[in-house]
């Protein structure tokens, strides 16, 4: 079997890198852009190269945006009082999707992982408790994982006397799973049903 040239071969092997992607779509993703004309290639290199150069953390959250702070931390209509603890910037908008959580977000930037090396400090927990005042409600929205379920009873024990209320997602997420791939209803059900911790 002849080997592909080795620029197709470094396209496949960085398509591959991305998660979810195998050897065999990344051979797909590689000929869709050879086959693909050079301007619309143009303009996908110029959106991967703008999204690293433009987007950055919101220096009150921790979530992503083009400016100092997302629009989030800055819409006066949220509830500064409701603060939901999501791992990763991108769970923000999971819960943006369903369009019925009106407070404001922290994001941690993962979750603790001590076989990974991932301790305390390795998150954004001090930037949390910066934004703490008496009378807020702190939802824990981790992932129903080990690690997920780990960084919220941690949280949930720096939190007690705080002078907050602290709640988490109620069940029904499935266990071991990411909420990227949970469906709007259940997440909207987990929300409405979060219970004291």
């Amino acid at each position: 079997m002849k080997t592909f040239p080795e620029s197709i071969n470094k396209l496949i092997d960085e398509f591959s890198r991305l998660p979810g992607v195998g050897r065999k779509t990344a051979q797909r993703l590689t000929f869709h852009v050879l086959n693909t004309d050079s301007e619309r290639i143009s303009h996908f290199s110029e959106a991967l190269k703008m999204v690293k150069v433009k987007v950055r953390d919101c220096q009150i959250c921790s979530g992503i945006t083009e400016r100092d702070t997302c629009l989030i931390c800055e819409d006066v209509n949220r509830d500064e009082d409701l603060l939901c603890v999501v791992e990763n910037p991108q769970d923000v908008f999971v819960f943006e999707k369903i369009n019925s959580f009106k407070g404001k977000y922290h994001v941690l930037g993962g979750v603790l992982s001590p076989l990974d090396g991932v301790g305390p400090d390795d998150l954004n927990i001090n930037g949390l408790i910066k934004r703490l005042t008496p009378g807020m409600e702190i939802i824990l929205a981790t992932n129903s994982s080990v690690e997920g379920e780990t960084t919220s009873l941690y949280l949930s024990e720096i939190l007690t006397d705080k002078q907050v209320t602290v709640t988490r997602l109620a069940r029904g997420l499935p266990v071991g799973g990411d909420l990227d791939y949970i469906d709007e209803a259940t997440l909207v059900r987990a929300m409405e049903g979060r219970t004291s911790v």
